[in-house]
């Protein structure tokens, strides 16, 4: 049980980590790995936006290499949080809204719907400044109506 909570907390957590990051790093610090992701779409398959990926799965890494050298501690259950969550964000992100694969082009589902004009609304800024919806699981709810 209190494994779960672990994961769960972490999982949960990684939302208020991923729209701190989002805002603080890369919409500042980092701006110009995620620039490319706020430009109008060229046939590439990478963006440099994409770095994001391998700094988020370092720790995770890390915490699961750890977490299993005696037997399945508290820090694999941490690393199993965090990796949920990217597969999550993946998900959403690179799959459900951005379409990088063609998987899920034609919901109708309100929660998955509200997330796309979220995030829509995030994109309609092209440059770091004045941005808005940097969370992506939990977005405000006055984007879920149809």
């Amino acid at each position: 049980m209190v494994s779960f909570l672990i994961f769960l907390g972490v999982f949960l957590f990684m939302e208020c980590v991923t729209w701190l990051t989002h805002k603080y790093i890369m919409h500042g610090l980092m701006w110009y790995f995620h620039a490319d992701h706020h430009q109008p779409k060229y046939e590439h398959t990478f963006e440099r936006n994409d770095i994001f990926f391998l700094i988020f799965a370092t720790p995770s890494i890390v915490l699961f290499y750890f977490g299993v050298q005696d037997g399945m501690n508290y820090l694999f259950f941490i690393a199993l949080g965090i990796t949920t969550y990217g597969f999550c964000y993946f998900m959403i992100h690179d799959v459900l809204i951005h379409q990088r694969f063609k998987w899920f082009k034609n919901t109708k589902n309100k929660y998955l719907v509200g997330l796309r004009k979220a995030h829509k609304v995030h994109h309609k800024h092209l440059r770091k400044e004045h941005g808005e919806c940097f969370g992506m699981l939990f977005v405000p709810f006055k984007y879920y109506k149809i």
